[in-house]
């Protein structure tokens, strides 16, 4: 006997689930909690199939029997309903919950562990600056190359050329991602290359004349700010280290007495690799001395405002601005590519003492990277040579009696 909506209402739930059936296999199943949910059983290539078509009162028994009839009509075409049911979730999903702003967090958020802090806050400032706003709201698989470059375009004409070259690369990455989890079908960012404006990509300013690196290095000594950034700026130039390394420097991982510096270099923390850095006699008396005062916290080189945290980015090149140093001509990070080429053209050091240092990955011929301690003696002398070297340019000693570091 066919439902009526009195009977539907009326009934009440018992302890156990029961059903009050319908015609075309359609039946409202009561469950002892008191929901009330319409269910059609069908058979579709030869299997039992069950559609869910929501809850009583919400869907009358008037509107289920209109999508009953509905769902038949499938069926009859061959169409499985609980099918095409799913295919209308997944584009409601893809127009609100996929669109490129989510997915790209979702991606920001598994990747932002295995970065740099610093890294990965100014690829999220890029995002939400120059994308969200663009095209952040809307379907991940709906975008197009002409969409991608109209908001690419738009970055280049404020002079950011490089950034647009950036955004596109991180944009292939998320599209790479959404392709991968099933979210888009192909990376339409992948055919906007060589469409942007060209760009060359500059490396870090450095000095690498000897002559002109000592009136750095007697300028840098001669900065009268506080012990922390002072310290700081004495020893970069001797440690052949990032900028960022070296502000995040901490005590547990200092041992002054053996004159080595243990960490995780941070462009190689995906190797899970190990750099030791041997400390020149020049840079241990420097940190002694800043042991004194910030020996009972845990950075070497903490921030003024809590010694909680590292020096900022800013404290070093703020000195170095302040000291007419920071520009084209010389840049904190640029003491590697100093170091880098004066070790090798002037000092005649071998490059691989010298990568080994730098903390970039060198391998064996049969392709195996070298572990953390080889050549170690041979980069603590040139280390402590490297540092005499410095020394000697500061003070002003000619370049004829510098001589070769004796690093074979």
């Amino acid at each position: 006997m066919a439902l009526s909506d009195v009977k539907c209402r009326q009934s009440k739930p018992t302890d156990k689930p029961f059903r009050l059936h319908d015609a075309q296999g359609l039946y409202l199943e009561i469950r002892p909690n008191g929901s009330k949910l319409w269910r059609l059983k069908y058979r579709h290539d030869g299997r039992a199939r069950l559609l869910a078509l929501g809850k009583y009162p919400i869907v009358t028994l008037e509107r289920v029997r209109k999508l009953v009839y509905e769902a038949r009509g499938l069926i009859s075409e061959g169409v499985d309903p609980v099918e095409a049911k799913r295919a209308i979730e997944s584009e409601r999903l893809a127009l609100t919950e996929h669109t490129f702003e989510a997915i790209a967090r979702e991606w920001f958020e598994g990747k932002a562990p295995t970065w740099a802090a610093g890294h990965a806050k100014r690829l999220m400032q890029r995002l939400e600056a120059d994308v969200f706003n663009r095209i952040g709201s809307r379907p991940i698989s709906e975008l197009s190359a002409p969409e991608l470059l109209a908001m690419l375009r738009q970055i280049e004409t404020r002079g950011a050329v490089e950034t647009a070259h950036r955004v596109r690369r991180t944009c292939g990455q998320i599209f790479r991602y959404a392709i991968a989890t099933g979210r888009a079908e192909r990376d339409p960012a992948a055919d906007l290359v060589g469409a942007l404006k060209p760009y060359k990509n500059e490396h870090f300013a450095a000095v690498t004349d000897p002559i002109r690196l000592g009136a750095v290095l007697r300028t840098l000594h001669g900065y009268t700010g506080t012990d922390v950034v002072t310290s700081a700026l004495k020893v970069l130039p001797m440690l052949l280290v990032r900028p960022g390394e070296l502000r995040a420097a901490k005590w547990a991982d200092i041992d002054l007495d053996a004159g080595e510096w243990r960490f995780q270099p941070s462009k190689m923390r995906k190797y899970k690799l190990e750099l030791i850095v041997p400390l020149a006699t020049q840079v241990i008396e420097v940190l002694r001395d800043l042991n004194d005062s910030t020996g009972d916290g845990d950075y070497v080189f903490p921030s003024p405002r809590s010694r909680d945290k590292a020096m900022s980015e800013n404290a070093m090149r703020g000195a170095m601005l302040g000291l007419g140093l920071e520009g084209s001509e010389v840049t904190a990070h640029g003491f590697r590519a100093t170091a880098r080429t004066l070790l090798d053209e002037v000092l005649k050091v071998r490059p691989e003492f010298i990568e080994h240092q730098l903390g970039h990955t060198v391998r064996d011929p049969l392709g195996r990277a070298y572990n953390r301690t080889t050549f170690l003696p041979e980069r603590r002398l040139m280390m402590q040579q490297w540092a005499d070297y410095l020394q000697r340019l500061r003070v002003g000693a000619s370049i004829e009696t510098l001589g070769v570091l004796n690093v074979a």
